[in-house]
């Protein structure tokens, strides 16, 4: 095989005990429908697409930089705070969307909370339902319920470190 093609179909993820998978495919699917059943009762819009990936990091890989709870709370935060800055600028042009995904990396990357869901923020407030001052609340509760869920459910076995402990963050 060419060395270029051999470089665009390498794996780089670990192989892990095929537990660990089944547990994490749980933990997400658990934590997802989880947040869809509140949103179900409360009448909040807290199934947003961006959480579905947001839980695959916190579950599936836990010990990822972008799984990290400062990296969900700070990302989700720069990605609203531009979301809400833009639409008070003008709702109508899907540019300024766009414009808001690459200055939330920006600010991500800056300030090294980088969480890519998180980037997509922008794009919410432009394409779906949800008004923009409804996210900072409605991506605060399931974000938290996220990490808590993380927390809990990475103590069962088979058991993975969350949140990764200050040493090994690169701190």
């Amino acid at each position: 095989m060419h060395p270029l093609l051999a470089r665009f179909v390498a794996r780089h993820e670990p192989r892990n005990d095929w537990r660990v998978h089944v547990k994490s495919v749980a933990a997400t699917t658990s934590a997802v429908t989880l947040i869809g059943w509140l949103s179900v009762l409360t009448g909040l819009p807290l199934l947003l697409a961006p959480l579905g990936p947001t839980a695959l990091v916190i579950f599936g890989q836990p010990e990822s930089i972008n799984a990290q709870p400062i990296n969900i709370f700070a990302g989700y935060l720069i990605g609203t705070i531009l979301a809400v800055l833009a639409m008070s600028v003008s709702p109508e042009p899907f540019w300024l969307a766009t414009l808001c995904v690459g200055l939330a990396m920006l600010v991500m990357l800056v300030l090294r909370v980088t969480h890519p869901p998180a980037a997509a923020v922008p794009l919410l407030t432009y394409t779906g339902p949800v008004e923009p001052v409804t996210l900072f609340g409605v991506l605060f509760v399931a974000c938290t319920l996220l990490v808590a869920l993380g927390m809990i459910l990475h103590r069962l076995p088979p058991q993975r470190r969350y949140p990764l402990p200050l040493a090994e963050r690169g701190e």
